[in-house]
């Protein structure tokens, strides 16, 4: 007897008919004999709706009542998909975060599981019940009701299957998968049958909306083995997310992901001297603002220097507001943005023992006249910043360059 642990997102539980669809896929695991817990994220549009209404109400909205509000999308899914299983012979019941006890920090709208009690899931399992769980959301020690941020039912599952010791998390979505690249722009992309966890993370941190980041994270420390697969396919086969020694033939190269959430600061005219870069990047860590790809250039004298770095869209008002702040302890003659702005990334575990991936996808681009700003690498990936008007010749071009619509191992 295994026990599996599946989650569904939004557009998986869109209506009631789809509800009823998750019931059967539930079913079928469920009359194999498996214990299955099944964690659900509020029905498609839903948080959307409750996000409105709080600044409807009031735009400066206090984030603890915020998560009171948003954290309801989720309790109205498990309370369908209970009784949808009890319809059709599934013995099942609903938990809320704080009925769970899934105890969380007090970062209101972003908060951190801290742990987990699973023993009320488990008695229900020995019974031959099933939990369905709402994700996103959990209490902190204040017993105030939490919730982990946008796409946060994913680390609630990963987290529930960590606890419990699961031998399988699957991740139902509206794909079959992972794949090289966005279909819509590379018609010819290939779902991934196998990925590790540190390319699934690269490839999440980096623009793919499949899976949310923390969870990977989750995922690769306690490793917890995932499946993403369609909620709309009878026989899901989906992609694998496993540990790297778990894959026989790796991809040299696995995916080419994009980013459209980027944003560029140039700070000119910067006091080249010890302890100027810390007082930037002190200011911004401060003010909780995410800072990626940095550059800095020298002058002529060697007296000032350039400092440009990329940051999410969303935080850049906020970043050139709390150096303005710090003008006089940075010293900096000039302050610039850019958000028409694009972050395209190259990812493969291959990266770690083959030569030449960098010289093939800069040639790639500059054959199609598109000019790198930026650039970052790690062990297995290596991200530019381009225009976003590129974005898809970008993509394509390097798809074709890596061959990915056809298998490469390593």
């Amino acid at each position: 007897m295994a026990v599996v642990v599946q989650k569904f997102g939004g557009t998986s539980v869109g209506d009631v008919d789809r509800i009823r669809n998750v019931a059967n896929k539930v079913k079928k695991e469920y009359d194999k004999g498996n214990q299955v817990v099944v964690v659900v994220s509020a029905m498609a549009g839903v948080t959307n709706q409750l996000v409105e209404l709080c600044g409807d109400v009031n735009p400066s909205y206090d984030m603890k009542e915020y998560d009171t509000v948003v954290s309801t999308g989720e309790q109205v899914t498990i309370g369908l998909l209970a009784i949808a299983l009890q319809s059709i012979g599934v013995p099942a019941r609903s938990f809320t975060g704080w009925q769970l006890h899934m105890i969380t920090d007090e970062e209101a709208g972003k908060a951190r599981i801290d742990h987990i009690d699973v023993d009320d899931i488990k008695k229900c399992l020995d019974k031959g019940i099933v939990p369905v769980v709402a994700g996103f959301q959990g209490v902190d020690e204040n017993n105030r009701i939490t919730t982990l941020g946008r796409g946060g039912s994913d680390t609630s599952a990963v987290a529930i299957a960590a606890a419990l010791k699961a031998d399988r998390c699957d991740i139902y979505t509206d794909v079959d998968g992972v794949y090289t690249t966005d279909p819509r722009f590379v018609k010819s992309a290939r779902r991934l049958d196998k990925l590790t966890y540190e390319e699934m993370l690269e490839m999440a941190s980096l623009g793919a909306k499949v899976l949310q980041t923390r969870s990977v994270e989750l995922a690769m420390k306690y490793q917890v083995n995932l499946r993403v697969v369609s909620s709309f396919e009878e026989e899901p086969i989906g992609t694998t997310i496993c540990d790297e020694e778990d894959i026989v033939e790796k991809e040299l190269i696995s995916g080419i992901t994009y980013s459209r959430d980027e944003a560029k600061i140039t700070l000119s005219g910067v006091r080249d001297e010890p302890g100027v870069s810390a007082a930037v990047f002190d200011a911004l860590a401060s003010a909780n603002i995410c800072v990626d790809m940095i550059v800095q250039t020298d002058s002529a004298d060697g007296s000032r220097t350039d400092i440009t770095f990329t940051l999410a869209q969303g935080d850049v008002n906020k970043a050139i507001s709390v150096l303005d702040s710090n003008h006089d302890k940075i010293g900096y003659h000039g302050i610039k943005s850019d958000t028409n702005c694009v972050k395209v990334s190259v990812i493969g575990v291959g990266m770690r023992t083959h030569a030449g991936i960098a010289n093939k996808m800069f040639h790639a681009l500059s054959e199609k006249g598109i000019n790198v700003q930026t650039i970052s690498t790690s062990e297995i990936k290596i991200s530019v910043l381009i225009a976003d008007e590129y974005t898809e010749l970008a993509v394509r071009a390097l798809h074709t360059a890596f061959n990915l619509e056809n298998k490469h191992i390593i």
